[in-house]
């Protein structure tokens, strides 16, 4: 998806669909690609992020004269953040798409949205030739980073990218020499370019993205979204407990009994520490096993017998005390 084919394929596939009332069966084939892929679960997250998305695209349109306000999201690994900057980020294709139709006989099509992979390791010239490389910008290896940089905003600004998602923005360390170099050319692109930034990355309050001079420009003009697990319990809200009867809805089991996973919810909390990514793929594997072993339905036997990514079982295994001589 780093390139604008990848992207507009992705962005224009139909996800796919949970079972409806009164459809046929479908074959064990199908079911099992179906949760493979599986929905996207409406989190508080996307919610949250899809909100400030549209409002700071219309607070930044018509700003000309310093960069936009941006958005960055946040949050442990596997907390579901890339997930909710997909999703976020193919609404607003389709809608940019529904309002802005190519005119008839155009082989030129909109290009609202831009998503970009921070590199390891990342230099300033090496990010902006992957900027370059999802428009497919020509870059030779004789191009300086000045020379590339003006092809990218030039192309950008011609073709209407209006969303700009930046993803693994973790890797950047601004206290190095390139470090400082790659932020700044964030920074200038974020001012030339007529579009709003969204970085997305891991726990980046705790980097060094948020510190001196250059981390304190950032902070100045980003709204912090954070993924953070959710809670058991907010208020007299079940925020989990919410989410894990939505997965449940969907699943396509022959005999799995409704209300069976949000019973519970501790246990799923308590083995996922709230992350959804973890959370969604526990019950994705289940159900595939449960497909595999013709049971058709997931129980807590089924759910213990499932190892997860390892993040999660190291937070699930019980501590043990070392023995003291």
């Amino acid at each position: 998806m780093t390139t604008w084919q990848g992207w507009h394929r992705f962005a224009t596939t139909a996800p796919v669909a949970p079972p409806r009332p009164g459809d046929p069966p479908r074959s064990t084939e199908k079911r099992l690609a179906y949760h493979s892929a599986f929905v996207t679960i409406r989190t508080p997250a996307i919610h949250t992020l899809a909100t400030q998305v549209r409002t700071l695209m219309i607070l930044g349109r018509h700003q000309q004269t310093t960069a936009r306000p941006s958005l960055i999201v946040t949050g442990p690994a596997a907390a579901g953040k890339t997930t909710a900057l997909l999703n976020v980020g193919r609404t607003c294709h389709l809608a940019h798409t529904r309002k802005n139709p190519p005119p008839p006989g155009s082989a030129h099509t909109a290009v609202p949205v831009a998503y970009v992979l921070v590199p390891p390791g990342a230099t300033a010239k090496t990010l902006i030739t992957e900027f370059a490389g999802y428009l497919g910008i020509p870059v030779t290896a004789r191009m300086t980073q000045t020379q590339i940089t003006e092809a990218v905003c030039h192309t950008y600004t011609q073709a209407g990218v209006q969303l700009v998602m930046i993803d693994e923005i973790h890797r950047l360390n601004p206290r190095t020499t390139t470090g400082a170099q790659t932020a700044d050319l964030l920074k200038d692109l974020s001012e030339r370019l007529p579009a709003t930034f969204v970085y997305a990355g891991i726990n980046v309050t705790d980097t060094p993205l948020f510190t001196g001079v250059r981390g304190a420009q950032l902070a100045g003009r980003a709204t912090l979204v954070d993924c953070g697990p959710l809670p058991a319990r907010h208020g007299k809200r079940e925020p989990f407990r919410d989410v894990i009867t939505d997965i449940e809805n969907h699943l396509d089991l022959q005999q799995h009994k409704p209300g069976t996973l949000p019973r519970h919810a501790p246990y799923l909390h308590q083995r996922t520490a709230g992350r959804i990514g973890s959370l969604t793929r526990l019950i994705r594997q289940a159900a595939i096993t449960a497909i595999h072993d013709g049971t058709e339905r997931i129980t807590k036997t089924t759910l213990d017998t499932i190892r997860l990514d390892h993040l999660a079982e190291t937070h699930h295994r019980p501590h043990t005390r070392a023995r003291s001589r």
